[in-house]
């Protein structure tokens, strides 16, 4: 918690992710001086090169703690989007209009977690998923419909964000590469970059991929996140060919407003590595036109590639730091940054600022308390 009473207090936001973007505007509404300070340009790392699927895929297989974040996420997602559109005149593309899930899963322990998490979820059999999607070749397995899943375009989603928190006073400190987290005496001072030293009251870390290599040599060891590449697909396709994601076992597709289909993605340990490679491409090409034939007849129009920040067990860490007064960490959360943000932003401001958190933080503490970890693990 950071409360000064002579003076406006000041947090530096170590990463312009969306995640950082989303703390930095949820700090400033709060009363604080913010900094967003960003080895690259803001937002376009993992945040630019997702999906932009606003639910975890398969929920039922995540702990209850990812599922919490994206259920307040999702009641926050349509307004906001509202917002960035009228604010900014960049529409993000908000679009409702439904996942159908493919794959092998037991129904009654699906059936269970949408009645448990009041969520709209209905079966299909392979036919009504046939006539649902005109051309589409699902595999065997039961399917079902979870008509309130909404998708939004990163790339305009970031642009929008971007200037949205320009314009309401955070400032952004961009191609500046963080190179230490300057402490003295118990508590941190601020960030040491190669432009040097930005001091601040409060640093939240919310680099990504990044994050645990900022976090070493502290006094306790990181979380356990690291980067995972994944691949990405578009396709010029005729707009209409699909209204609705389709999630199978292992891909997606995702339609656009302008008829452009996404298709997603590789899982990949390849460190650092964020390229995309030939063997992606044909992993994703050849899964997109089995599942949607039509799709062999689009142009391939974009391949590229981002870094996850993966953790072991999907939760992120949205936490102070245990050994360091004024350090915080806002990161790991996989595949699901999107749909969580909103409210991991909502729930690492809250902690900074000393107020009562609309979200329980004891499952993604660092490290979390005991009984608050995951019941499955998912990718």
């Amino acid at each position: 918690m950071v409360v000064l009473a002579d003076r406006t207090p000041h947090a530096l936001i170590a990463g312009g992710g969306l995640i950082g973007l989303l703390t930095a505007r949820e700090l400033r509404a709060r009363g604080f001086d913010v900094t967003v300070v960003e080895r690259g340009a803001c937002g376009r790392e993992a945040s630019w090169a997702g999906g932009g699927i606003l639910s975890p895929l398969h929920p039922w297989r995540f702990p209850d703690a990812v599922n919490a974040l994206a259920a307040h996420s999702q009641s926050v997602w349509p307004r906001f989007a509202a917002t960035l559109r009228e604010r900014t005149g960049i529409d993000p593309e908000y679009r409702p209009g439904g996942m159908i899930v493919i794959d092998g899963d037991d129904p009654i322990e699906v059936g269970a977690w949408a009645e448990r998490h009041r969520v709209a979820a209905t079966p299909l059999v392979r036919d009504q998923v046939i006539a649902m999607v005109a051309g589409l070749q699902p595999p065997a397995g039961h399917s079902w419909l979870l008509p309130d899943i909404a998708s939004i375009r990163n790339p305009r989603l970031l642009r929008a964000l971007v200037a949205l928190v320009v314009g309401e006073g955070v400032a952004l400190r961009e191609h500046t590469p963080i190179t230490g987290i300057a402490h003295a005496d118990g508590r941190v001072v601020g960030l040491d970059t190669t432009a040097g030293r930005i001091g601040a009251d409060a640093v939240v870390i919310c680099a990504g991929a990044w994050s645990s290599g900022l976090l070493t040599g502290l006094g306790a060891e990181p979380p356990g996140i690291r980067p995972v590449r994944g691949q990405m697909l578009a396709f010029g396709a005729p707009p209409g060919l699909l209204e609705r994601i389709v999630l199978t076992e292992t891909h997606y597709l995702i339609p656009r407003a302008d008829g452009t289909i996404l298709a997603g993605s590789t899982v990949e340990d390849a460190g650092f590595d964020g390229r995309p490679t030939d063997a992606g491409r044909a992993e994703l090409f050849d899964a997109a036109t089995r599942l949607l034939p039509a799709l062999a007849e689009s142009p391939v129009l974009a391949h590229w590639a981002g870094l996850r920040p993966g953790s072991d067990d999907g939760i992120p860490t949205i936490a102070p730091h245990p050994a360091l007064t004024g350090l915080w960490i806002n990161a790991g959360h996989f595949r699901n940054g999107i749909v969580t943000a909103p409210a991991s932003a909502e729930l690492a401001a809250d902690q900074v600022a000393g107020r009562p958190p609309a979200l329980d933080p004891a499952p993604y503490l660092w490290p979390p308390a005991a009984g608050t970890g995951p019941t499955r693990a998912a990718g």
